[in-house]
């Protein structure tokens, strides 16, 4: 059920509880986990921290700790399944979901005891009502039984009219449950048909420590790099995102006028927040990197420019001097370019930006200081914290990778959230080139009713794309490269399937399953149905595990024949 006062119902519920918490490998689910931490911190509430990657490391993890818990918090994950089923609880567990995943699961939305949903209500849930899809156990059991019991009471001399009565009755009951289940098939097909977000996890939390008046600077910047994960891997709408980004603007505003006239102010280790009025430059990471390799990776300049050709690269040439900024000062490193040439950057760059097709180079984005020296973007956050989490280095223990993403989102940890920008530098690199490899070799191909890319074992970076959230990034920017690149109207209406290999000793393969890249895109993913439609229809040896259901784990041996059954699903 729907938790509406989150105070009441859920944090004085767990403060002198024990708690376990999981919490999913997105960044969003991260900051809310921060968020959580240092309530709890606050409060002395005793919790077990665990992170999940998947459904099978959340059963496993709820079996061996579910002895010693009552309650569970998870964030980013259970909200769009059965989690009952899934789990298989005992009936005093009581779990609280945190989770940005839509739709929402029915059975937990109507489930009053154990399953409480921390989701906040302007969303458009649109869950349909419980008449619709739920019927008593006593209406049916007594439709199954009346007619029995009619029979046994009649005698066969005078009755027949009452038998016939009977009949038709008991008829009339069957068809209407019948009409009842067919509506109730189509209301649960119309409502889970798509897979989509809402508010960011990192938002929810946040107001839950506003409401308590417990929310520190720190929390808020938590909030804001939750809310812009969402936003650099296309999970939102733009307006969403921009309606989000002003709520977000009255707590900074608030924040930074509380700060103004504290004697502490000033000091080195102050955390200020600032929104960017003037708003930042669609650019990744350019203030740590050269404003040259900032353009070249940056998926929406190099797909207008398309850098990935000869003529691109004379492009991006052309675009630098209209911009009036010499090739000399656009290599080296920002923080090392010319002041005179900084001061009126975003100007220069827009006005040459819109020549060139590019009339979207300012984004709405907010940015940290740390003392003097330090200053990062949100989407600067988003990146390295994402490397880190999605690292190809080994990770023996398996919680490695994971707590050093956590520890990045941490002032007192600068040194790790610099190597995860370095990380970043390298992933997005790889992802540009790749690109660039792909359209070059015109690997993307189309079946029909999608566009479909494989990338094959010995293609360069290739074990960088073996996790979800880095293949998703990737297959987005291909396809947005793709749309550019492509002079053929109706590909540029399709979705994209794409599949990079998982483990060669297994013979496994990561597909994944983007949306039509459209302006009006309402960021809808229907490739979760239909992987598991078309699965079911070949038995393909296919493992559902990941939170978000676009993304599977499939046999290579398999890959034709779910191709096949879905692009005949499709059609």
């Amino acid at each position: 059920m729907f938790v509406f006062d989150f105070r009441k119902e859920f944090y004085e519920v767990v403060q002198n509880q024990r708690v376990l918490f999981f919490v999913a490998s997105d960044v969003d689910a991260l900051c809310a986990c921060k968020i959580l931490q240092a309530l709890f911190q606050c409060d002395h509430v005793q919790y077990t921290l665990v992170p999940v990657s998947g459904w099978q490391e959340l059963e496993t993890a709820f079996l061996e700790h579910k002895e010693q818990f009552r309650y569970f918090i998870l964030i980013n994950c259970g909200a769009n399944v059965d989690l009952l089923d899934i789990l298989q609880p005992d009936e005093d567990a009581v779990f609280f979901v945190c989770d940005s995943h839509r739709p929402v699961n029915v059975v937990n939305v109507y489930n009053d005891n154990q399953i409480k949903l921390l989701i906040k209500q302007d969303d458009d849930l649109e869950v349909p009502a419980y008449d619709d899809i739920f019927r008593d156990e006593d209406e049916e059991e007594e439709e199954e039984h009346s007619g029995d019991e009619h029979d046994q009471g009649l005698e066969p001399s005078g009755k027949r009219t009452r038998l016939e009565e009977e009949i038709v009755e008991r008829t009339l009951r069957r068809r209407q449950r019948r009409e009842w289940e067919a509506r109730r098939r189509d209301i649960l097909f119309d409502y889970e048909q798509y897979e989509y977000h809402g508010t960011s996890s990192a938002m929810v939390m946040f107001d839950l420590a506003w409401m308590m008046s417990k929310d520190l600077s720190d929390m808020l910047w938590w909030a804001i790099v939750g809310l812009t994960d969402q936003w650099v891997q296309d999970k939102i709408t733009q307006m969403k995102y921009v309606t989000d980004v002003g709520i977000l603007q009255r707590h900074v505003s608030r924040h930074n006028h509380r700060h103004e006239d504290e004697e502490h102010a000033l000091s080195v280790d102050c955390t200020r927040i600032s929104f960017e009025y003037e708003p930042s430059l669609r650019l990744v990471l350019y203030q740590h990197w050269s404003l040259h390799d900032s353009l070249c990776n940056t998926c929406y300049t190099a797909a207008r420019l398309k850098l990935w050709s000869l003529h691109g690269q004379k492009r991006l040439q052309e675009f630098l001097a209209d911009v009036g900024l010499p090739l000399k000062q656009a290599k080296q490193k920002f923080q090392s370019m010319d002041i005179s040439l900084k001061e009126n950057l975003l100007e220069m760059i827009e006005e040459s930006a819109s020549k060139f097709g590019m009339k979207d180079m300012r984004v709405q984005t907010f940015s940290i200081h740390f003392g003097f020296k330090h200053k990062f973007l949100a989407s600067d956050v988003v990146f390295a914290t994402l490397s880190l989490m999605e690292s190809p280095e080994k990770d023996d223990s398996g919680m490695g990778h994971f707590i050093q993403a956590l520890d990045s989102l941490s002032r007192s940890n600068l040194d790790k959230l610099y190597r995860g920008l370095e990380l970043a530098k390298r992933q997005l690199r790889a992802t540009q080139q790749t690109i660039a490899s792909c359209l070059c070799t015109n690997l993307v191909i189309s079946q029909g009713p999608f566009l479909y890319c494989a990338l094959t074992e010995g293609t360069p970076d290739v074990s960088l794309f073996s996790k979800p959230a880095s293949l998703s990034l990737l297959s987005r920017h291909l396809l947005k490269s793709f749309v550019c690149s492509t002079k053929n109207r109706r590909c540029k209406l399709l979705p994209l399937v794409m599949a990079a290999p998982l483990c060669v000793e297994q013979g496994t393969v990561t597909v994944v399953g983007i949306p039509p890249e459209t302006d009006g895109s309402d960021r809808k993913n229907f490739f979760g149905r239909a992987f598991e439609k078309a699965a079911e229809g070949t038995n393909s040896r296919t493992l559902h595990n990941h939170f978000d259901l676009s993304v599977i784990e499939l046999k290579a041996e398999d890959r034709s024949k779910f191709l096949d059954a879905l692009v005949s699903l499709l059609s």
